[in-house]
């Protein structure tokens, strides 16, 4: 498909919601994203860490920024095998986290709190939240904290932006 060939050629694609899920099955990326583990759609505000900024999509971060965007999804725990798990950790290439409740679960099961992986090239990348609903001041997240604007999510694509025209 097109999309596959442009991000071999370095293109900076992001699959947000079922786009992860297009990403893994296309191969662009690693593992699956499969039914939540409490069978039930989740649609909330949801705490995310930042754990990788080489991406393309996340330059624009701090490594352990933590920000809030939606999360809607119903399909949407991130599993993979423990040898997949174990190279994404080691390589650098979960470039979000489920923060985890004070149960220390997260919204959908997925494996070791993954909400958005990247390819090794950090061109491509999978996230299962929204960031694309937390870009505009009194529209994004409506959290407690007075510091958030609800543009959490904007610098996943200034990221993108700025990637582009360094490239």
């Amino acid at each position: 498909s097109e999309v596959v060939d442009a991000a071999h050629r370095g293109l900076p694609v992001l699959g947000i919601c079922n786009g992860f899920q297009i990403l893994c099955e296309s191969h662009l990326l690693p593992g699956a994203l499969v039914r939540n583990d409490h069978q039930k759609f989740v649609c909330r505000d949801q705490r995310l860490r930042i754990e990788d900024t080489t991406s393309a999509w996340t330059g624009s971060y701090e490594t352990g920024q933590e920000i809030v965007v939606p999360l809607k999804n119903g399909e949407g725990g991130f599993v993979a095998d423990e040898a997949t798990l174990d190279a994404l950790e080691g390589e650098g290439r979960v470039v979000s986290r489920y923060v985890p409740d004070a149960q220390g679960r997260n919204p959908n099961g997925s494996y070791r709190h993954i909400a958005g992986i990247t390819n090794e090239r950090g061109n491509v990348v999978g996230l299962m939240p929204h960031p694309e609903h937390a870009v505009e001041p009194g529209f994004g997240p409506d959290m407690p904290d007075a510091m958030r604007s609800g543009t959490d999510g904007l610098r996943f694509f200034t990221s993108a932006l700025a990637a582009l025209l360094s490239a």
